[in-house]
């Protein structure tokens, strides 16, 4: 097949800091080609320069065999390239069609907006991936729409080179099949798309081939159909990684920890019940918009409860915000890191000490620098944290050292039950692994651990038990020797289970 795209000794530094050294890639027309490689690897920086929004230092640049200069994301369009970035870029308070011919729209000298012919266009450009209403407003969609009309943007570009970075990260899995089918019909006509993900099963089901990044280098470009994820983990990561899952409880789970009894919200969770035992880790399944994140919500004070009966250690508690949860050492990390997780421009020691200031302040009330240093230094130190100094804030840091510091915040007030909602949502391959030595280290020493997950491997690799929800309710229970991708899809859209899904609690591994 004809090479599309190639990139040629690619290099970069911001100042002192070489990004790039000496990148190489190529991409075929009709291909899906994945980048693989560690959160700072250099695959996102590649992308920016192939889109024009940053210039190389030095290499070359062709497609189609002849050499380009790419000046801006303008340049690029007119080349055929589209880039679908991981966190979307749309107008959510305009239209459909105007999100669509923006950039059409800016450069045209026409006086008046036809608003019916660009409706019209945006309806052919987006014939063939979703039946959204050109004229509705982007706010009002799913992000699973939203995603869909970012493919239809770039390719009412004419575009032939098809950049998607982390495109299924907000999806669920329903969602995420709906988008690889399109992406494949794409292929058969000829566009060749390059596809960012850390997902190891989205590589090895849907793409050609993986080109591993690792510290700003090319390292490997790899048929899919001959090798294994194994062998792609270790070249990402540079050393051997035998077992992306800790294992699991080698005996049964202990006493009740929290019991939660009848649980119901405003408007979505209706009568939810379940236990959580001392040392083990129970994963939630279940659609985006089923009540995962509703649920731990209620439970830890942060969401609305209309009913419901919560115990810890057999006592009943009253839980009416979080900062009663924290008293009782109940602890909520948060699946969205930038707006709810971390104080992205605070220094890292102040986000460690966040949930208690008591723990670092003299009798005087003021914070004691020193006593949140050395927090920051422990728990930093705990978690493996990779961080030039605790002074600096979590914004410049790769996605799982940002949530690393979150569970050192959690870790902060000694937690005894804690719910974690996608807590390696956006994290690199060699970060996932180490959070789940952390949870499992956790649940180890005594912890209740909540895991909500979209990853359905990541449910059946982690949890000793998942509870699936559908529509607020709870749906089943899938116990630990029973676990398949195909009894939680069926709990979570309210099928009947097949007989993997039978009700097991704590039993041993």
């Amino acid at each position: 097949m004809p090479s599309l795209l190639e990139l040629e000794g690619i290099a970069k530094r911001f100042g002192p800091v070489a990004a790039l050294q000496d990148v190489s890639f190529d991409l075929r027309a009709g291909e899906i080609h994945a980048l693989a490689g560690e959160n700072g690897a250099g695959k996102s920086t590649t992308m920016r320069i192939v889109d024009g929004i940053i210039q190389p230092d030095a290499g070359q640049i062709r497609i189609d065999g002849k050499p380009v200069r790419i000046r801006s994301p303008l340049e690029a369009q007119a080349l055929g390239i589209g880039f679908v970035h991981q966190e979307i870029a749309l107008c959510p308070d305009v239209s459909v069609a105007e999100n669509i011919f923006m950039a059409a729209t800016a450069a045209s000298r026409a006086p008046l907006m036809n608003f019916a012919g660009m409706e019209r266009k945006a309806r052919a450009a987006l014939a063939e991936l979703t039946d959204v209403d050109p004229g509705a407003k982007v706010g009002s969609l799913s992000i699973s729409n939203q995603q869909l009309v970012e493919i239809a943007k770039a390719l009412a570009l004419d575009a032939r080179i098809l950049i998607l970075d982390e495109p299924t990260s907000a999806l669920t899995e329903a969602e995420t099949r709906k988008l690889f089918a399109i992406v494949h019909r794409l292929k058969a006509k000829g566009l060749g798309i390059i596809h960012i993900t850390h997902r190891m099963a989205e590589i090895f089901d849907h793409c050609d081939r993986v080109t591993v990044f690792r510290d700003g280098r090319y390292i490997d470009c790899l048929q899919v159909d001959g090798t294994t994820p194994e062998q792609v983990v270790n070249r990402m990561v540079g050393r051997t990684i035998s077992k992306l899952y800790p294992p699991k409880l080698n005996r049964a789970a202990g006493r009740p920890l929290i019991e939660v009894e009848g649980l119901c919200d405003t408007h979505l969770l209706d009568d939810i019940s379940f236990t959580l035992r001392e040392g083990e880790i129970l994963g939630i399944g279940g659609l985006i918009g089923a009540g995962r994140s509703e649920l731990a919500k209620a439970v830890c004070g942060l969401g609305p409860r209309r009913a419901g009966r919560i115990r810890l250690d057999g006592q009943d508690v009253s839980i009416p915000d979080f900062a009663t949860a924290l008293d009782h050492g109940v602890v909520y990390v948060s699946e969205d890191r930038k707006a709810e997780g971390l104080f992205l421009d605070l220094s890292i020691r102040s986000n460690v000490s966040a949930l208690r200031l008591g723990q670092v302040s003299t009798r005087l009330g003021l914070i004691d620098r020193s006593a949140e240093e050395a927090q920051a230094q422990r728990l930093g130190k705990k978690l493996r944290l990779k961080a030039a100094s605790m002074a600096n804030p979590p914004s410049v840091l790769s996605g799982g050292n940002q949530q690393k510091v979150a569970l050192a915040r959690m870790f902060s007030v000694n937690p005894r039950v804690v719910f974690l909602d996608e807590p390696t949502r956006g994290v690199d391959v060699g970060a996932k692994s180490e959070i789940h030595i952390i949870l499992r280290d956790l649940a180890r020493s005594g912890v209740g651990v909540i895991v909500i997950s979209s990853e359905l491997p990541e449910l059946i690799g982690l949890a000793d038990r998942i509870l699936v929800l559908h529509e607020g309710r709870l749906s089943g229970e899938i116990g630990p020797d029973r676990m398949t991708e195909e009894a939680i899809i069926a709990l979570a859209s309210g099928l009947k289970p097949p007989v993997a899904a039978q009700k097991l609690e704590g039993t041993e591994q």
